[in-house]
């Protein structure tokens, strides 16, 4: 089971190779450590909706549009078990 935080890491660490844009580039610009950044990049640490906001700011992204590449992204790897879940709801 890969955790929320993981998708959310790898999908702020692919945004922000795709812009070229280093990790000391974004922490400046969404004023958290470097380290910190890392960490949520690599879902090591889990961010807060305001720390993920900056983020996305400092990014030039919505949330809602990181939320909703996560959400694919579970939705893409849903276990029957989940599938179960779904339907029951």
């Amino acid at each position: 089971m890969t955790l929320l935080r993981t998708h959310i890491g790898s999908t702020l660490r692919g945004e922000r190779v795709a812009q070229g844009r280093t990790l000391r580039d974004v922490a400046k610009s969404a004023r958290v450590s470097l380290g910190y950044l890392s960490e949520v990049e690599r879902g090591q640490k889990e961010a807060s909706s305001e720390l993920l906001n900056a983020i996305c700011s400092a990014l030039d992204l919505q949330l809602a549009t990181v939320i909703l590449e996560v959400a694919v992204q579970l939705k893409s790897s849903t276990s029957p078990a989940l599938s179960v879940v779904e339907e029951a709801a």
